[in-house]
């Protein structure tokens, strides 16, 4: 339209450290992240994230250089959100359950310059730098971060002396293009060919104020961190907590329902998050260790549908479960089951039943269908035809790092497709029944079952094998074999773990194991749904003991 024009005064690109600029000004005073006895002001987080830039630019990192961090939920895994893009660079963080030979391949892969790691991942760490010995090229700088007191770093330099030491005055390198890269978070593919998943300033920004508006999160919440940070970014919600002004608690070991309950009463917490087996963990814990809440918190879940009577007990404790779904792909959460008021007289079974379903697009996603996926053509919304679950808008990655090929894949037709099947209820909310690929959803991580057979094929006693998930009362689901072993061999559950544990991270190996011959189809195919039938009729396995996440 004449008169129209595009200029600095009407255009700024899109990025959450905006977010911190602002809760610097308007909250600077205020609590900005709890950890243990320390406590830093939003006017402290910001400093500390420009020293943290400025540090990092001393060492090299500029634009697009990608910045690995290996850590738990610390301060400095919240601070580095904000200055490795302040550098324009790009922030990877990696799974803190991941063995030494995947983070060496992912280290490799994704080309970074700088790793940081936490003391207590150092052993890993170390490890997975010496399997990259052979390969200068791909050895990052290796900076600890000292979260348990012990600083002996042998030679690596250390955050907090980094911090201390590094130039005042960093001016912050703002994105000269919104779409810039601002993380790069990698899926559970295989250690042949893993799937680095770019996000820009822009999806992150918009993703973000998306998590605001789906968690109801009120100006200067409490967020409590159960939510791994290294995953999807905390669901986006370390930006998410920065355009509140709110305050983020961190805890330090291993979580427990009584730590939990504790860090809700004594901080008065409004938000958090967590998968269904946070959920599980909650309502399942001593009545000794529950606590009475101060008000309403509401927790923000995905990956398997919490089971109904798990939703239930949640309310009946006080909690206010937000049920939705999402990918790696997708900045986390896509879709949320928003609650209408009318539901609120049905009887309590009703009423968890609809709030399983994974629901309708969060508010910045541009389109949500359920589709063949050869024809492209939408299923109707009746409830029993069954479709993949495709996605587009601003909340859609990038792509995936070097792979051209798999990204044109993933989004051939003009959708993103997630690989899960669905079907769409009349009232348009979405609900999942299966998924593509058979991935096994173990407290909020994916699992290929791909890859458990592989490892599993590698044992010397195994002629066949197929995973499938099995129902897990903590887990939400593990992994499930069958496995046919050869005529004349032996082998017992016992073994057949310990040697998957062996040769995976221990959160991918089976918990049960059954030995038979597998259904097949007359071309040779495993009939894996009769497999997961029969699991599913071994009903979940019980919860053994307080395990770390």
């Amino acid at each position: 339209m004449e008169g129209s024009v595009r200029c600095e005064a009407n255009y700024v690109p899109l990025t959450p450290l905006s977010f911190l600029e602002r809760a610097a000004l308007v909250y600077g005073a205020r609590t900005a992240v709890v950890y243990g006895g320390r406590e830093y002001s939003w006017r402290d987080t910001r400093e500390r994230c420009l020293a943290g830039a400025s540090a990092l630019a001393r060492l090299g990192v500029g634009r697009r250089d990608v910045v690995a961090v290996l850590a738990a939920n610390t301060p400095a895994m919240y601070e580095l959100h904000f200055s490795v893009p302040m550098t324009g660079g790009v922030l990877c963080t990696l799974n803190t359950r991941l063995d030494a030979a995947m983070v060496s391949v992912l280290l490799s892969h994704s080309e970074a310059k700088v790793f940081l790691v936490e003391s207590q991942f150092l052993a890993v760490a170390r490890d997975a730098l010496a399997l990259l010995a052979d390969d200068k090229a791909s050895m990052p700088l290796l900076i600890t971060i000292d979260t348990d007191g012990d600083s002996s770093s042998e030679g690596a330099p250390e955050y907090e002396a980094l911090l201390r030491s590094a130039p005042r005055g960093f001016e912050i390198r703002w994105p000269a293009d919104e779409c810039d890269p601002i993380s790069l978070n990698y899926t559970s593919g295989t250690t042949s060919r893993p799937k680095g998943v770019i996000y820009s300033h822009r999806g992150a920004y918009l993703n973000t104020l998306a998590a605001v508006v789906s968690n109801e999160m009120p100006t200067m919440p409490v967020y409590l961190w159960t939510v791994p940070m290294f995953h999807c970014n905390g669901w986006c919600m370390v930006w998410g907590t920065a355009a509140q002004g709110g305050t983020s608690v961190c805890m330090a070991g291993s979580l427990s329902p009584k730590v939990v309950f504790e860090k809700i009463v004594r901080h008065r917490v409004t938000n958090m998050g967590g998968a269904p087996t946070v959920l599980s963990m909650l309502v399942n814990a001593p009545a000794s260790e529950q606590r009475p809440l101060p008000g309403t918190v509401r927790i923000s879940t995905g990956g398997a549908p919490p089971p109904p009577h798990i939703l239930a007990k949640m309310h009946e404790l006080g909690f206010n479960v937000v049920h939705g779904y999402g990918l790696t792909e997708t900045y986390g959460a896509a879709t949320l089951c928003v609650w209408k008021p009318e539901w609120d007289a049905l009887p309590a079974a009703e009423r968890a039943r609809i709030m399983a379903r994974q629901g309708v697009p969060q508010l910045m996603l541009d389109g949500l269908e359920i589709k063949d996926p050869v024809t492209m053509a939408t299923v109707p919304s009746d409830g029993r035809t069954v479709g993949e679950v495709m996605l587009r808008g601003n909340t859609v990655m990038s792509g995936y790092y070097k792979d051209a090929a798999a990204t044109a894949e993933a989004m051939r037709g003009g959708w993103l497709r997630s690989g899960d099947l669905g079907v769409r209820h009349p009232d348009g909310y979405i609900q999942l029944k299966d998924r593509s690929k058979d991935i096994i959803i173990s407290g909020g991580e994916n699992i290929s079952s791909i890859e458990v057979e592989s490892a599993l094929f590698g044992h010397p006693a195994v002629l066949d094998a197929a995973v499938v998930a099995r129902p897990d009362d903590h887990w939400g689901e593990t992994p499930c074999a069958f496995i046919t072993l050869k005529d004349g061999a032996n082998a017992t559950e016992a073994n057949i773990i310990g040697f998957c544990r062996e040769r995976l991270p221990r959160y991918m190996a089976p918990r049960t194991v059954v030995f038979a011959d597998l259904p097949k189809t007359s071309t040779g195919k495993t009939q894996k749904y009769l497999l997961r039938e029969k699991a599913t009729a071994m009903g979940s396995l019980p919860k053994q003991g307080t395990s770390k996440l």
